[in-house]
């Protein structure tokens, strides 16, 4: 596996910006994990990387929700599961049909499912640093991971 790779992010347009970028090099069939605190830019993140893929509308967190889908060059899915209670809640909703060699699949908070959820491709991890900005560390766990970071300066 290749060295994960970081970048400091000094406000939401550097998030947004990076997301933006990671659109550029993804493709399909890839699942990506999303952690961090509350507020630490992973829906930021998100939102970049979906615009960044010619979506012209809103992107809305799926906070309330749990699911959002695109249906772009592939179909990502956007799932927020602060809210579960349990990883039960994941098979109950159905969610692992999502995750079927095609689709990218951005998943946010995944340790509220992690014992019912495959192995994901990259971690990004959110950290708050001083000043208020963030570093986002990306980390390989996959041969597509790898490949898919290898392309992101």
């Amino acid at each position: 596996m290749s060295k994960e790779k970081s970048f400091k992010l000094k406000n939401a347009d550097e998030t947004l910006d990076i997301g933006f970028r990671f659109s550029k090099i993804i493709d399909e069939n890839l699942l990506i994990f999303l952690k961090g605190n509350l507020g630490a830019g992973k829906t930021t993140f998100v939102r970049g990387l979906i615009h960044g893929l010619g979506f012209q509308g809103r992107v809305k967190s799926p906070s309330y929700s749990l699911f959002e889908q695109y249906l772009l060059k592939f179909t990502v899915n956007h799932f927020d599961l602060y809210r579960f209670k349990s990883s039960d809640e994941w098979i109950d909703a159905g969610f692992n049909e999502f995750i079927n060699g095609h689709d990218v699949n951005l998943i946010e908070w995944p340790e509220m499912a992690e014992n019912v959820l495959p192995k994901a491709d990259i971690i990004l991890n959110f950290e708050h640093t001083e000043n208020d900005s963030r570093e986002l560390i990306l980390i390989p766990l996959s041969d597509k991971g790898n490949e898919c970071l290898s392309r992101l300066s």
